[in-house]
C-alpha cells in the first residue's frame, strides 16, 4: 500500500469549515438560535420566506465573525455586502441563502497550528464570510417521504475557506482541532460536534510525479464532517481512491470535472453524491434587501478588546514560564475555563508544576468518573474547588507538608465539602507529614534494624546499593504510616548507612 510519504504524489488539502455562531437569535430575524427544540418552533416569517418579510442583519453575529477573522490574523474589510445564492432545496423556503460572494466579511489570514514532531506549520486562510444556515432534512420516520425541520434555517453561520496547504490527514484533524479551541475561547461557537456546531468539508487532489510529469487528480469536496475521526478517516480513504483510480487509468483523469461525495462512517468510504456546481451555477447577486455593511476603525478597535489569549499563545506561554511539556500544556489549555483557573491559582501563589499534576491527575480523574456518572460532559473547571484551594495544597505538597497520596485524599474531601480548606483536612485527618528530625530519627532507625540484609547489600554490595536504598526508605514511610517527610528520610537513611 502506498503511504503519504510516498515522493510519487503531493498531497494537498483545503478545507472549507461552516461554524454556527452562538448568538441568542438568528442571522436576519429574531427568532432564537438554539438546538434541541421540537422540529419548526424555531421559525418566524423570515425563516420560512413567507412573501413581504425584510432581512435585518444580526449585530452581534458580525461582530463574532469579526473576533475569529482577527484571532486568524485576517484583514478585515472596511465594507461588505450580502448576495443571493440561489438554488432549490426544500430546507431552504426562499430558494435562496444569504451569503457573501466577491467582498467578504473578513480577507486572508494565517492560523498557525503545532505537529507532532514540535514543529510549526502555517496554514493560510483565503476568506471567510458570513450566511445563513439551512434547513434539515429527516429521511427517517416518515416511510416514503422526507421531512423537513426548519429550525437551523436562518443559524448564523461563518464559512471559513483555507488554501490548500494542508498536507496530510493529520494535519487536516490538527487543524480542525486547532479551529475548533479558537472559537470556543472566543465564545463565538460552543463548538459540539455532535450538535453540528462546526462542519468541515475538505477539499482534495493530487499531485502525481510520473514521468518527469505532474499527473492533478480532479478536486473532491467531502461534504459535512462533523467528527475530527471522520476528517482523518474521510481525507486517508480519498486520497488512497484518487490515487488507486490514477493507477488504474492514467490517461482518464483529464476528463474527470470537481465531484462532492459524502462520507460512510460505518462504511469507512467516501460516496459520489453529485458534480461540483460552479459559482456561476448559483447565479450570485447582491440583495437587494440588505444595504452594504460599513466596518469602521472605531468598531473593529472595540471588538479586538474581545478577542482573548489564544490556545496555542498560552501553550507557549505555559511552556515557557512554567516549563511545562507540550503535552501537558495542551491538556490544560485545551478548555479555557481550565486553563483560567490554572492562572489564577498560579496568581495566588501554587508551584506551577504541582499545580498541573493536581489538576491533570486526582481533579481530571474526579472529572472524569463524574461524566460517566452523569452521562454529560464534566470539565475541571465544573468541580466545586477553587483557585486559591488548589493554590494552597499545591503549595502543601511543594514545601513537604503533604505527600501526594495525601493531596489526593485530601482533594476528595473538598470536592464533599467545598468550604473547607486543605491544611485544616489535612491536620484534622492526620495527614501532614512529621518533620521532626528525632522522630524521623527513630523510624530510621527501626527500619535498619528491621532489615540487616538490605543494610549489608547497601554497603557490600554495589549491584544491590540502590535497589536496598530504595527498599529501606519504603520500611522507613511504612513505620511512619506515610507521614515521614521523604525528603528527610533521604537524608537521615544515608547518614546512617554511610557513617
Amino acid at each position: 500500500m502506498v503511504v503519504e510519504s510516498d515522493p510519487q504524489y503531493k498531497v494537498l488539502i483545503g478545507m472549507e469549515i461552516h461554524v454556527q455562531l452562538a448568538t441568542k437569535s438568528k442571522m436576519f430575524t429574531g427568532a432564537a438560535n438554539g438546538f434541541g427544540g421540537a422540529p419548526n418552533t424555531q421559525v418566524d416569517p423570515v425563516v420560512l420566506g413567507l412573501p413581504g418579510v425584510l432581512p435585518v442583519i444580526n449585530r452581534r453575529a458580525v461582530e463574532m465573525a469579526m473576533m475569529v477573522g482577527l484571532a486568524l490574523n485576517c484583514a478585515v474589510a472596511k465594507q461588505t455586502k450580502w448576495d443571493r445564492k440561489s438554488y432549490y432545496y426544500p430546507d431552504l423556503p426562499k430558494n435562496y441563502q444569504i451569503s457573501q460572494y466577491d467582498m467578504p466579511l473578513c480577507g486572508a489570514g494565517l492560523v498557525e497550528i503545532s505537529l507532532p514532531d514540535g514543529s510549526a506549520k502555517a496554514i493560510r486562510i483565503r476568506r471567510a464570510h458570513l450566511e445563513e444556515d439551512a434547513g434539515k432534512l429527516l429521511h427517517e420516520g416518515a416511510p416514503g417521504f422526507s421531512q423537513v425541520d426548519l429550525n437551523r434555517a436562518g443559524t448564523p453561520l461563518l464559512e471559513i475557506v483555507t488554501e490548500p496547504d494542508i498536507q496530510s490527514p493529520e494535519e487536516a484533524r490538527i487543524f480542525g482541532e486547532e479551529l475548533r479551541r479558537i472559537c470556543r475561547y472566543l465564545g463565538v461557537s460552543q463548538g459540539i460536534m455532535q450538535q453540528g456546531h462546526i462542519r468541515f468539508e475538505p477539499n482534495i487532489n493530487l499531485h502525481i510525479f510520473h514521468q518527469g510529469k505532474v499527473f492533478k487528480t480532479a478536486i473532491t469536496e467531502i461534504k459535512n464532517l462533523n467528527s475530527f475521526r471522520a476528517v482523518e478517516r474521510a481525507c486517508a480513504y480519498e486520497i488512497q481512491r484518487q490515487y488507486s483510480q490514477w493507477l488504474a487509468d492514467p490517461a482518464a483523469m483529464p476528463d474527470q470535472g470537481k465531484s462532492t461525495r459524502g462520507w460512510d462512517d460505518d462504511k469507512g468510504m467516501t460516496v459520489l453524491q453529485r458534480e461540483k456546481e460552479e459559482a456561476s451555477d448559483y447565479r450570485y447577486f447582491p440583495d437587494p434587501d440588505l444595504v452594504p455593511l460599513a466596518v469602521s476603525s472605531e468598531w473593529l478597535s472595540r471588538v479586538r478588546e474581545d478577542v482573548v489569549e489564544l490556545p496555542r499563545q498560552r501553550r507557549q506561554r505555559y511552556e515557557h514560564n512554567y516549563a511545562m511539556t507540550a503535552k501537558d500544556a495542551l491538556a490544560i489549555t485545551e478548555e479555557r475555563a481550565v486553563a483560567d483557573l490554572f492562572d489564577a491559582a498560579i496568581q495566588l501563589g501554587a508551584p506551577p508544576r504541582r499545580l498541573t499534576n493536581l489538576l491533570l491527575g486526582p481533579a481530571a480523574k474526579t472529572a472524569n468518573e463524574q461524566a460517566a456518572a452523569q452521562a454529560k460532559t464534566v470539565l475541571i473547571s465544573d468541580l466545586p474547588v477553587q483557585a486559591g484551594q488548589y493554590a494552597q495544597l499545591a503549595s502543601m505538597i511543594e514545601d513537604g507538608r503533604v505527600n501526594a497520596t495525601a493531596a489526593a485524599t485530601i482533594f476528595e474531601e473538598l470536592i464533599k465539602d467545598s468550604s473547607l480548606e486543605p491544611i485544616v483536612v489535612a491536620a484534622k485527618q492526620g495527614l501532614l507529614q512529621v518533620r521532626d528530625e528525632n522522630q524521623t530519627a527513630r523510624w530510621v532507625e527501626q527500619a535498619l534494624a528491621a532489615y540487616p540484609q538490605a543494610v549489608d547489600d547497601y554497603r557490600n554490595n554495589p549491584k544491590k546499593k540502590q535497589a536496598s536504598l530504595g527498599f529501606l526508605r519504603g520500611a522507613v514511610m511504612k513505620a511512619s504510616n506515610g507521614k515521614a517527610d521523604p525528603k528527610i528520610v533521604g537524608r537521615l537513611l544515608e547518614e546512617k548507612l554511610n557513617s
